[in-house]
């Protein structure tokens, strides 16, 4: 054996040091009802698709593959906004409410091996990149459940460890999303306090238009 093969350091371990799979799950199939049927992917913000924003905080969170569903107008939503680099899906059935479009969602995130979905709402534009990625921040494993806080008070967005996904999926019904989850394991939670960062209010209503400046 030579010298230089005597001195030669070990090759360090396969993905040793690889960091977790985060993935951003945006959902963003409203059709805006309350909005005179306007979806909200393309309510105009700085001059752009409301989605792109919502799209830009995850990617600057560190998030990533970025997954966006889409429903109502999802052709409009396509040829309009630049979704460029996201994995875009369509959710048919859009009109049934949140808890359709989360399937969805994770089941589009099935092979990617994402240690976990971080679940943002497209109509939430005063969460930014900042809270976003205090949420991210706090995974620990396949099994975390992690969701923003906001004066103490459960809110957007939350992230759910892939070991959650089967259960989410079979219990996300209407506009419950992932509330039934989330009350079954509330004891397993871990709250992210993100009120001296960011606003998360909604954009439901017109009054609410407003707030997109």
């Amino acid at each position: 054996m030579s010298a230089a093969e005597h001195t030669s350091p070990p090759a360090p371990p396969v993905n040793a040091a690889a960091p977790p799979v985060i993935a951003g799950l945006l959902l963003a199939a409203g059709g805006g009802r309350r909005l005179g049927g306007r979806p909200k992917a393309l309510l105009p913000y700085r001059g752009r698709p409301l989605v792109e924003n919502a799209v830009r905080v995850l990617r600057e969170a560190g998030c990533g593959p970025v997954h966006v569903v889409l429903g109502a107008s999802a052709a409009e939503v396509r040829e309009r906004a630049d979704l460029a680099g996201c994995v875009v899906v369509d959710n048919p059935d859009w009109a049934e409410g949140m808890g359709s479009s989360l399937r969805v969602g994770l089941a589009s995130l099935a092979g990617t091996g994402a240690g976990a979905a971080l679940v943002s709402l497209v109509d939430q534009p005063g969460i930014g990149p900042t809270a976003v990625a205090r949420v991210r921040a706090a995974y620990r494993s396949p099994a975390s459940l992690v969701a923003a806080a906001y004066d103490g008070e459960r809110g957007h967005p939350v992230l759910f460890g892939a070991d959650r996904w089967a259960d989410i999926t079979a219990t996300a019904t209407g506009d419950q999303g992932a509330r039934v989850h989330l009350k079954n394991h509330a004891d397993e939670l871990i709250l992210v306090e993100c009120g001296d960062v960011a606003a998360a209010f909604d954009i439901d209503t017109p009054p609410d238009l407003a707030r997109l400046g």
